[in-house]
């Protein structure tokens, strides 16, 4: 495992610029519904049968990441002029225009003389016929995925001035078996739904996992499904899959979240009907009560700064959102629609609270502002719940049960639009996600 890490870092860190000639094509995506930008990512050129096959691939796994997010419309491969050997020469920028491509990529996978690979790519702006970014660095074909996924958040944050997040991890709830006596084990996938493989096995059940900063470990809930046992939250090394008990409180402890310096984790502790938050110093193991009462208080998350927490409470009658200080004190309630307010996840931006809403028998996906204005509606159905950020704050991954039961991971974008289905592994119902920082 550390050879492979230390095999990513020395291919991943290896970027060479290629002297990107910086256009004014920009996509915003702060304005609401965007018309996607049409692009031709063409099928990356290489001198052998093997070569150009695992060039295809490539491109294949990047056009799907562009498409993926709404924001581009990847166009159609049989209606290029050009072939990929006519595009290492030049490029006829009028051809691409009469198919309405507005962006051009174009790349190489080359056989080094040491026995390496090497890979390059280019953006074009074709209406100002101008190199927009460009890439070069040699890589193992063993990380074609990350490769290209590396390559689609350069194209992403060339386009949109956002970084990209495809070159990350979704760690959730795979669940199988009837409902009623359903079994819930921890399981991680690429973004993309590509490499799923669980980390937990036997005869207990998780939920809500929490990605730490780094994206190296992981905080759940974790019960015994067949002994009376008190569920409890747990801390899970990925590269060893070492768990941790996380404090030694006597009734049970989950919702944990961690703080932005990866030094604490904020939880909640129900004992003697009360619920309350509390917080833990992971590397002291000191503990800190928060909140106090005969309250529910639970569903802790921290600001992006560390300063803040917000949280949910039906210290007003039902549950709604509030906002205290991170070392605990007066909260502020922020939300005052009709309805019930769950399990409130700060964006990494800072400007948006995501949540879930329980009215007139729906349940609903919204966002709002730390400040407690403008609350929007951007997922419904007969349950939705669990949202969690992309790490650039632009799309929200959550649960969506029907009412047979089954659950799926969907995307849907802070604005509403393109939500999609997340590709789990067949057979499997999947849940409760958590979108990992970009990998190193």
């Amino acid at each position: 495992m550390r050879k492979m890490r230390n095999l990513v870092a020395l291919i991943l860190g290896g970027f060479l610029a290629l002297k990107p000639l910086h256009a004014e094509l920009v996509i915003n995506v702060t304005s609401g519904r965007v018309e996607p930008m049409p692009i031709a990512v063409t099928d990356f050129y290489g001198a052998t049968p093997q070569l150009a096959e695992l060039g295809a691939q490539i491109t294949k796994i990047i056009s799907d990441d562009l498409e993926s997010c709404g924001l581009f419309k990847p166009l159609d491969k049989m209606s290029f002029i050009q072939s990929p050997a006519q595009l290492r020469d030049y490029i006829r920028h009028a051809d691409w225009r009469l198919i309405n491509a507005q962006t051009l990529v174009r790349g190489e996978v080359r056989q080094l003389p040491d026995g390496r690979l090497k890979i390059e790519f280019r953006l074009f702006d074709v209406i100002s016929e101008k190199q927009m970014e460009g890439l070069a660095f040699p890589f193992d074909p063993r990380l074609q995925r990350r490769i290209a996924h590396k390559i689609a958040d350069a194209i992403y944050k060339r386009v949109t001035g956002d970084e990209g997040y495809f070159d990350t991890r979704i760690v959730y709830v795979s669940q199988t078996g009837p409902l009623t006596n359903a079994r819930k084990k921890l399981a991680i996938m690429d973004q993309d739904g590509a490499n799923a493989r669980l980390l937990s096995m036997g005869d207990t059940s998780v939920l809500t996992p929490r990605f730490s900063p780094d994206g190296q470990e992981v905080a759940y809930l974790e019960f015994a499904r067949q002994r009376n046992m008190a569920p409890h939250v747990y801390r899970m090394q990925l590269s060893t899959l070492q768990r941790q008990l996380v404090g030694n409180f006597k009734g049970m402890t989950f919702a944990p979240h961690y703080s932005p310096d990866g030094k604490n984790v904020v939880m909640s502790f129900s004992a003697g009907g009360r619920t309350s938050l509390y917080k833990m110093n992971i590397f002291t193991r000191t503990v800190q009560r928060l909140t106090d009462g005969p309250v529910i208080d639970t569903s802790p998350c921290y600001s992006p700064d560390g300063t803040k927490i917000v949280f949910n409470s039906d210290r007003g009658g039902k549950p709604q959102l509030y906002i205290m200080s991170a070392n605990g004190g007066e909260a502020q309630r922020i939300s005052f629609g009709q309805g019930r307010y769950m399990t409130p996840v700060w964006s990494p931006r800072g400007d948006l609270i995501a949540f879930t809403k329980q009215h007139a028998g729906n349940f609903y996906i919204g966002v709002i502002r730390p400040d407690g204005t403008g609350e929007r509606l951007i997922a419904q159905g007969y349950v939705v719940e669990d949202p969690c950020w992309s790490p650039n704050g632009r799309v929200i991954m959550f649960t969506r049960m029907e009412r047979s039961g089954k659950s799926k991971i969907y995307t849907v974008d802070i604005t509403g639009y393109n939500e999609r289905i997340l590709p789990t592994p067949p057979g499997m119902d999947a849940r409760g996600p958590s979108w990992s920082p970009p990998l190193n």
